[in-house]
């Protein structure tokens, strides 16, 4: 067994509790949930536009993961007027006008 001097045993613990926050730190942003307008079924579309056909509507008082954003068509909505689009799930995206996502521009990166 080789022996590690105390620098090297705190360089260790260093860089393992480095991986733990950055790892922390990604987990919680995935997971970070938006609030739907109050008292509002939301349409969700199969695209970042009100051209898109809804593959389904959510219901009321509802929380989602925003994904990635899209620009598309301009909605006004609860929360001001946007042209930005959350994508929620594989294919679907709602108005970020409808989301209370704290901020008038971009919140994550944009979809692929």
């Amino acid at each position: 067994m080789k022996m590690v001097g105390r620098r090297g045993l705190l360089m260790a613990g260093l860089a393992g509790a480095l991986v733990l926050v950055v790892g922390t730190a990604t987990s919680a942003s995935a997971s970070t949930t938006y609030q739907v307008a109050p008292n509002v079924r939301l349409n969700v579309r199969s695209g970042p536009g009100t051209s898109y056909p809804v593959v389904r509507i959510l219901p009321y008082d509802a929380k989602v993961i925003i994904y990635c954003q899209s620009p598309g068509t301009t909605v006004s909505g609860y929360y001001g007027t946007s042209s930005i689009w959350d994508n929620i799930s594989s294919d679907q995206f709602i108005s970020d006008a409808y989301v209370n996502t704290g901020s008038d521009g971009y919140i994550t990166g944009r979809c692929a």
